[in-house]
């Protein structure tokens, strides 16, 4: 379970551009949830898996992972319990090193390397087996650095990398928005098979609202630091684009836009 409890959150403190992004923010995911999450620019999504991810601090509040209290742990000591995909497929994987030597690193991410080789190779067939579930022919090149490869494979690779190790929660930075149309629908097919074969806790914030509404058992609406719309199970599965589309709507001509 991840909890944001009363979080505070400001931006500028100190200057005639100061702003309060949350105040008394409160957000609980429950065990296995795939929550979408969208939002207008600025509505506060990214800021928010920054603070889950520990790249960003609150101002106020607490952050609790499965019980635990992780609101001052470091960014690196969250990622052992965390996977995070980001938008840029280059922000995932190393472009000047191969395919074999980027699943190594995944692999022994949170381990303690010591003096012996990075490669192990004895898990060289592991590899191989898990890009091959990819199906895009990856496991036959294992020797081809990643910054050759289209922008589809990388983030597959990304989203492979992210997830290889026992991670509880999955974080999705709008990992589709960078892809052409029919890359992003391969890559969104992929997050959900991810997702259900390692019961991952997962939070994806993004702008395609169809893969909000297709994907993920909970929808999320943020607007001005605050949720909008919280819908799951159910409830969610009745929402169609067009319901999320009047609250923009809405949203906008409250705005003055």
């Amino acid at each position: 379970m991840l909890e944001l409890k009363n979080i505070d959150k400001y931006y500028n403190i100190g200057t005639i551009n100061e702003m309060c992004l949350f105040n008394n923010f409160n957000l609980t995911v429950g065990d296995g949830e795939f929550v979408s999450v969208v939002g207008s620019n600025g509505s506060g999504k990214t800021s928010m898996l920054n603070l889950i991810c520990g790249s960003s601090h609150v101002d106020g509040g607490k952050i609790l992972m499965n019980g635990k209290d992780i609101t001052f742990k470091k960014e690196f000591q969250r990622y052992r319990d965390i996977g995070r995909v980001y938008q840029d497929p280059a922000m995932g994987t190393c472009p000047d090193m191969t395919i074999l030597e980027n699943m190594a690193i995944a692999d022994n991410k949170s381990k303690s390397y010591g003096l012996r080789l990075g490669i192990n190779r004895s898990r060289v067939d592991f590899y191989r087996d898990q890009l091959k579930s990819l199906n895009l022919g990856l496991e036959d090149k294992l020797h081809v650095k990643v910054g050759a490869l289209s922008g589809g494979q990388r983030q597959a690779m990304a989203l492979l990398m992210a997830t290889m190790t026992d991670i509880k929660f999955l974080i999705l930075d709008e990992h589709t928005a960078a892809l052409d149309p029919k890359t992003a629908d391969l890559i969104m097919e992929l997050t959900d098979e991810v997702v259900r074969e390692k019961h991952l806790t997962t939070v994806m914030v993004t702008h395609n609202l169809r893969y909000a509404v297709e994907y993920g058992n909970r929808l999320i609406m943020m607007h001005k630091g605050k949720t909008v719309i919280d819908k799951a199970g159910e409830d969610k599965e009745k929402i169609v684009v067009n319901d999320i589309l009047d609250v923009f709507n809405e949203i906008s001509i409250e705005c003055g836009n």
